[in-house]
This record gives C-alpha cells, structure tokens and sequence, in this order.
C-alpha cells in the first residue's frame, strides 16, 4: 500500500493528484522550483520541497534531485503526472531502482509502446492499421530525405518522443523538407533530450480520436471510451470531448478493441493512450501512444464516474483493475477546454505576468474546473502556459455545449492575454457544432477568429470611467477625516448655475474615447453621461468590492471590475478587457519607427539569426527564431526593408520586448 506519494510535476496536474491522495488518505509531497516557490501546488500537497532553479532542466527534470526529495520525505512512491519526465523510461528505472513504486508502466513497456517507431512496429503486429511512413534507425538527412520522397508530399516529420505538438512539421514541398527537418530536430533535442525523427504521410482532413486505456500486472487490459481532440490548432489540442460524437457503434467498438491489443501486446502496465487518425472514409490509422495520463482525462472521468488518477495508484500497488470492460459504462457526454495565457491576436503567442483578475466557474452545475494557479500568481515564461481546464458535462452533446458556453461567459482573466474570447467564439461556430471540422480546421480559421476582437461597448466605457473617476475623487480627498466634506474640495467640474462637469479619457482596443458625465460627484450615481459626443442616458454604479451592477439604458448589468494603477480590469459576460486612461495631451509615448523594429513578443533564447546587417529583406521573410516553453516562434519582418543592425546573438536569453534587428527604408543610406 502506498502511504507517502511523492508528484514529481508542477501546476494543474500536481494539484489535481494531491486531491485524490487526500481523499484516498494517501500523504502528498510536492516538488518546486524557485519561480514555483508561492505556486498552488506547495500550498495544496501535505509537504513541499525545493528542488532547483526556475529552468527545468535544472529542476523538474533532475532525476537525482526528485529522487532525493522523495528519500529525504520518506515517501514510497512517485507520480510523473505529465509532460517533463512522464514518459522517460530513464526516470520511470530510477525510480524502481531506488526502492520506490513508479506510478506508471514499467521502463520497457514504455520504451517498446512511447516511442512512436516501436510502437507503430506493436501496431503492426497486433493487426491495428497505421499509417505508411518511415521510422528507421537511419537518420542521415540525405535518406530522410530520400524516404520523405518515396512516401510523397504533403508529409509529417514527428520527434520519435515527441508530444503536445511539439518536434512536428506539416512540409508541403521537397525544397522545404530539409529545412523543416532542421526545425523539428531542435525543438525535438530542447523539449525531450532526443531529435530523432519519423516521416508520415499526411492523412488529409482527418479527426484525431484517442482511446483511454488500463493496464494491470496481470496483463488485463480494458478501454474507458474514446476522446475527440479534434479541435486543436498546430497539433497542440485545445478542445476534447467524450465520446466521439462522429463514431458509429460499429466504429467505436473497432477502435476500443484495436487499442486494447496494441497495449497487450506491448505487455503495459498502467494508465495510458492510444491516438489515432480518423479518415473522411471511416477508416481509421494508429499514429502514436501516450504512456501516461493525459491532459484532458477529465473528460473520460466525466462520462464513465471513474478517478483515473485512483486507477493508476491502485495498479501501482498491485491490485487488478478495478473494473472489467462489460462493467465500464459511458453516460452523456463531456467537454473540455484549456483556458491558456497566450495572445490569438499576435499569433497566440504565451503571455506572461502577473494575474490580476482570476475568476473560475466553479460551483456551476456540471462544471469542473482543473487548475495550478490562483489570482494573483504568476504566468512566468518557464512552463507551459495554460491557467486552467473547464470540464463540462451533460446529458448529451447539446446540453453539454450550453453548459460550456455558461461556463466561458462565467470566467474572467486579466493580467497576461488569454484564450478565453477566442474559445468563446470557436465552441459557437456552426462547423464545430455541427460536428464537421478536421485536424486543421482551427489552422485555416484561427486568423479569423482571433482578429474578430470584442469591442468595448458603452457599458464597459462607462464603468471604467466612473470607477477611474471614484479613484481619482479619492485620491484628491486623501485619508480620512472631517475635511473630507469640504464643498471645497469637491469643485472639480463646478459650473455656476448648471450641474458639474467631469470628463474621463480612455484608451480600450487601442482606440481613445471620452466620457462625459454630467451630475453630483459620487460613485453611485451619474445622471447623465456621453460617450464620445452621444449622449448615453442616466447612467447609476453600485458596487460591492468587485462585483458592479451598472443601470444603464434601463437595464441593470452585472459585471466584474479590478482597479491596478491606472487600468480597469473589466471581466463581463466571458469577455475580459482592459480599459486605461488615456495619457494627457502632449504626453502620450512616442512611437516614431516602430515599424523598423523586430522585439522578442516574450521571453525566449534566440536559436537562429536568418539575416545579417546590410541585408535587404522583404515583409514577412523570417529574420529570427526564438525558442520559449519548449517551442520555436519564428520572427518575421513587419515590413519591406534593409536590415540596419543586428543586436542579439544566437543562445541569448532575452526578455519581451528586446529590439533584437533594426530595419530600415530599402533604398535608405548608411
């Protein structure tokens, strides 16, 4: 039996296992980093311990120093979770040889079922289809090449441990092939220690469909349903469901047994996935296998009332599996979406900083929500960048979209940009719901959908101005005390016989508006007010902390707001924004030339300079590669022009906003 389980991860993951350990009366230690030190998963385990600095590399993935936590704890067992050194057999035999039980399949199993070239290999002999491509020990770029060509183009090149998307390029023509493979091998060398690769064909327009499967000691194996994670934008999965609302019982039963005997075959042992591309035929083609938990499990715990996270303990202490395949059974159906700290307008981008405004829907009726991290945290640049997981379930897929949208409308974030409009808007598009998408539906639309920004209506304006207002009236009034009632510090808008006049200038999208109001100087009440010249109407705040009820236009709307400096964090109906005051005139920040300026949009390490000082570059040609959480984000040129400097060099770590080349005019001097 397992007493004191060691969670050698961070985030959501460590804090979603620490509450199964409490409820299964299992003592939890967490492991953090020096970023990770004020971090919601220390706070949530029994113990804590300090394990390096904020780099993974010197943290998360040192098996020596998990391995000594875990001794100097007195702890009998260790949890991966996932993503770091989840599928590292390296770590999974460290583990078992220390003396500890390893939550997870043994070294071998994963070595023989995780890496996608022996796996495809257990595919083939267990009779699941696959999909034609290369994955030979040869990795000499010129017979990369040569088989890339044999196979055809459009093809895949995929990171033998690659994961989430990363160490993958989609190449389109010979002539780019070499250069993609260049890409996919660093990234691949950066996020898993390993850039071997594999070439695929490319399966056009196909659904990604998963099956969550169990193993025991004793070679029982079972399935709990399949996933769609079909919705995801450059392989990294944002929204999953269960079940597969395109799947025929005929098909659905194929794709079960297909995975249950690719995993007994590989003699596994544990919780893990067995992906798989769905064709617009109905034929479907192993692609890889997960030897771990995955991120959206929630969705398989929501439809069958299973804890996965309670499986995998009780495999890991010997017990069988706790069910037999007749006895798991599927009710209704379950939808999640990551809720990550990323910018769709520049890119989708990670962001980072602090969270000023966090609001989660938890309590909601079929709502569950799986985080690490609670307002007022950081997002730092070290770790992948997702906030939270909104898990919904309902009777059927319609029931459960609505609970989805409830659940969106009711969260608010503000501090680093997130997804949370952007998801708003993809869960209501008529191809999503119908169900009718492929794997690169979100890729051919996602420019469409993140530019299609909410814009600040005449309620946001008018809350901002009123509580920027408020704190401006505070500020003048000082601390407390009988002089605080003077008429004459309350003059600001006199105007002898006619009402005072205020006037409050913001900035909100970019774009500058003013607000009038016209009226007594309180908080709770302007009776009339305009916005940029119209007239508004009465317009009446009140306020309770954070929580606002503004009368306007004859309805009252409730609505989230946080004052920081001189911004108004406004959080309303699932739309967040940020509203500031607008800089006085003659005093707004000079911008002359920024169109010549290529920054880092975040922290990051320069890993390729594609241009040098004298070059004449065109707009759009990739002139830097910065790689940040594990992925490169490749720079390009905002406009026409010659490259006048270059200030970087490659393996600089940089912030956001280093100005890394200057460009200027073509045909300018010097």
């Amino acid at each position: 039996m397992i007493a004191k389980l060691l969670i050698a991860n961070r985030g959501e993951i460590a804090c979603r296992i620490a509450r199964t350990c409490r409820r299964l009366g299992i003592r939890s230690v967490a492991v953090f980093s020096e970023a990770d030190r004020d971090a919601l998963h220390p706070r949530l385990a029994d113990e804590a311990v300090a394990i390096g600095p904020a780099p993974a590399g010197e943290s998360y993935l040192r098996i020596d120093r998990l391995i000594e936590a875990a001794r100097r704890t007195g702890a009998d067992a260790v949890h991966p979770g996932y993503g770091f050194l989840a599928e590292s057999a390296a770590f999974a035999a460290a583990v078992r040889e220390a003396g500890l039980a390893f939550v997870g399949p043994s070294a071998e199993a994963m070595e023989r079922l995780g890496a996608k070239d022996s796996a495809k290999a257990l595919a083939e002999a267990a009779a699941v289809p696959t999909v034609p491509g290369y994955r030979g020990s040869d990795q000499n770029d010129e017979r990369l090449r040569a088989e890339a060509l044999r196979i055809g183009f459009p093809l895949l090149i995929k990171a033998v441990a690659g994961g989430g998307g990363k160490g993958m390029r989609r190449v389109d023509r010979p002539e780019d092939f070499l250069e993609a493979l260049a890409a996919c091998r660093r990234e691949a060398a950066s996020a898993f220690a390993d850039d071997r690769v594999l070439l695929e064909r490319l399966i056009e327009r196909p659904r990604h469909l998963e099956v969550q499967v169990m193993a025991d000691r004793a070679g029982r194996v079972v399935h709990l349903f399949e996933r769609d994670c079909t919705l995801q934008r450059r392989h990294q999965k944002i929204v999953e469901e269960a079940p597969a609302a395109v799947l025929e019982p005929a098909q659905r039963r194929a794709l079960g047994e297909a995975a249950v005997r690719l995993v007994a075959e590989a003699g596994y042992e544990g919780a893990g996935t067995v992906e798989f591309l769905l064709a617009p035929d109905g034929s479907f083609f192993f692609i890889e296998a997960n030897t771990r938990l995955q991120v959206e499990h929630p969705v398989t715990e929501a439809i069958t009332g299973q804890d996965l996270v309670e499986w995998q303990i009780r495999i890991a202490e010997g017990r069988p599996l706790p069910l037999a395949q007749e006895a798991i059974l599927a009710r209704g159906h379950a939808i999640e979406a990551r809720l990550y700290a990323e910018d769709p307008a520049r890119g989708f981008l990670p962001s980072t900083g602090r969270l000023e405004r966090l609001v989660l829907p938890e309590g909601l009726p079929g709502v569950r929500v799986d985080t690490g991290i609670a307002e007022g945290d950081l997002v730092t640049p070290f770790y992948d960048p997702m906030i939270a997981k909104i898990v919904v379930h309902g009777a059927d897929r319609g029931a459960a979209l609505a609970r989805l949208e409830r659940a969106l409308d009711a969260t608010a974030a503000a501090g680093p940009a997130t997804n949370l409009a952007f998801l708003r808007r993809v869960i209501r598009e008529p191809a999503f719901r119908a169900p009718a998408i492929d794997t690169l539906w979100l890729d051919r639309e996602a420019g469409r959908l993140a530019a299609a920004e909410d814009e600040p209506e005449p309620v946001d304006l008018s809350a901002a101005a009123l509580l920027l207002a408020e704190a401006e009236r505070e500020r003048r009034l000082g601390p407390a005390g009988p002089w605080r009632t003077s008429p004459w510090l309350l003059l600001e808008g006199f105007r002898l016989g006619r009402p005072s006049r205020r006037e409050v200038r913001l900035l909100a999208r970019g774009r500058e508006h003013v607000v009038r109001f016209e009226g007594p100087e309180r908080s709770a009440s302007a009776p009339n007010a305009s916005l940029d010249g119209v007239p508004l109407g009465e317009v009446r705040l009140r306020r309770d902390g954070d929580e606002l009820r503004l009368e306007f236009d004859g309805r009252v709307r409730p609505l989230r707001a946080t004052l920081v400096g001189d911004r108004v964090l406004l959080a309303r109906d699932g739309r967040t924004l940020v509203v500031r005051r607008a800089p006085e005139a003659g005093g707004g920040s000079e911008e002359v030339g920024i169109e010549g300026l290529v920054a880092a949009p975040m922290p990051g390490k320069v890993v390729r300079l594609l241009a040098t000082p004298g070059e004449t570059v065109t707009r759009g040609q990739v002139l830097a590669v910065l790689e940040a959480m594990k992925m490169e984000h490749r720079l390009p040129a905002p406009r026409d022009g010659r490259v006048v400097a270059v200030h970087v060099a490659i393996g600089e770590q940089v912030e956001e906003g280093t100005v890394l080349l200057d460009l200027a005019d073509a045909d300018s001097g010097g």
